[in-house]
C-alpha cells in the first residue's frame, strides 16, 4: 500500500520574530509581545490569529499507516528545535513519498511549514518535486491544489468553499470518534507558557488519530474500503492505541466505545 501520513501542527506566537520586526516591543516579555501582536491583528483583520509566517511550530503530530501497521507519535522530543522538527517531517516525505492527509493542512499547516522551513534553511526536495526529476510528479504532486498527494479533508469535503468548512472536532464526534479531549488550539499558548509541552504533544497526537479515523470514514464513503475492511481498520487502530503508554490514550479509547 502507499503509506499514509496524517499530520498536524501545534504553534505558538514567534515572539523573537515579532521583536525583530517590531523593535519597539524589545523590552516587553513574551506574554506582552504576543498580546500586543494579537491586539494589533484583531484591530486590522477582525481576528487575533497571527499571520502564518509568525507561527512557531512546537509540535508535529504524525499518524503513519503502511503495511507494517499504524504508528502514532509527535516527531522529535520536547528539547528539539523547531528546525529539527521540520527537518524530521520532510525527511519522512523524502523516505516514503506518502499520501499526506490533513484537516485544513492547505490553509494552515503546510503554509506554516513552508515559511518556517524557508527561515530555517530546511531542504525538502521530494516535497517540492514538480516533475523535473520524477515525471509522475508533473501530474500529481504535493503543492498543486488540484492534485491529491496532499489530501486536505476539510477543504475537499467543503468543495473548496470556506463558508462550508467544518471543524475537525465536530466532524470526528459526529462520526462517533472522540474528537478533542481537554485542549484545543486556543489553549496551546497558555500551556506552552506554563511549560506544559508534554500536554501539547499529547493533544497533537490525538488530533492526528482523529484525522486518520475521519480519513478512513472518507475512504469508506469513496468505496475504497468496504464495510469489512473498514471494521478491520477500526479494530487495528484500537489495538495499536491500547498498546501505547499515556493517559491521553486511555482517555481517547474510553471516549471511543466499541460499536
Amino acid at each position: 500500500m502507499t503509506p499514509v501520513l496524517c499530520f498536524d501542527l501545534e504553534t505558538v506566537p514567534d515572539v523573537a520574530a515579532l521583536r525583530r520586526l517590531r523593535p519597539e516591543w524589545a523590552a516587553l516579555n513574551d506574554s506582552e509581545v504576543a498580546a500586543c501582536a494579537r491586539a494589533e491583528r484583531q484591530e486590522k483583520s477582525g481576528s487575533e490569529i497571527l499571520p502564518l509566517h509568525l507561527q512557531r511550530i512546537v509540535a508535529i503530530g504524525c499518524a503513519f499507516r503502511d503495511d507494517n501497521g499504524l504508528r502514532v507519535r509527535c516527531l522529535g522530543s520536547e528539547q528539539d528545535s523547531e528546525g529539527k522538527l521540520i527537518a524530521d517531517f520532510f525527511r519522512l516525505i523524502e523516505r516514503y513519498t506518502p499520501q499526506l492527509v490533513s484537516w485544513n493542512g492547505g490553509g494552515f499547516d503546510l503554509p506554516v511549514l513552508h515559511y518556517r522551513a524557508l527561515l530555517h534553511g530546511v531542504a525538502a526536495a521530494r516535497y517540492w518535486e514538480l516533475g523535473e526529476d520524477d515525471r509522475d510528479f508533473r501530474f500529481n504532486n504535493y503543492v498543486n491544489r488540484y492534485h491529491t498527494r496532499h489530501l486536505d479533508l476539510m477543504d475537499l469535503l467543503a468543495l473548496y468553499q470556506p463558508r462550508a468548512a467544518a471543524p475537525l472536532d465536530d466532524i470526528a464526534r459526529l462520526c462517533g470518534f472522540p474528537g478533542k479531549l481537554g485542549m484545543d488550539g486556543a489553549r496551546v499558548w497558555e500551556a506552552y507558557q506554563a511549560g506544559n509541552l508534554a500536554a501539547i504533544r499529547n493533544y497533537c497526537e490525538t488530533d492526528v488519530v482523529n484525522t486518520y479515523l475521519v480519513y478512513c470514514r472518507f475512504q469508506r464513503m469513496r468505496g475504497l474500503l468496504d464495510e469489512h475492511a473498514y471494521a478491520e481498520e477500526m479494530a487495528h487502530v484500537r489495538s495499536i492505541l491500547a498498546q501505547l503508554d499515556g493517559a491521553h490514550w486511555r482517555e481517547f479509547l474510553k471516549a471511543w466505545p466499541a460499536a
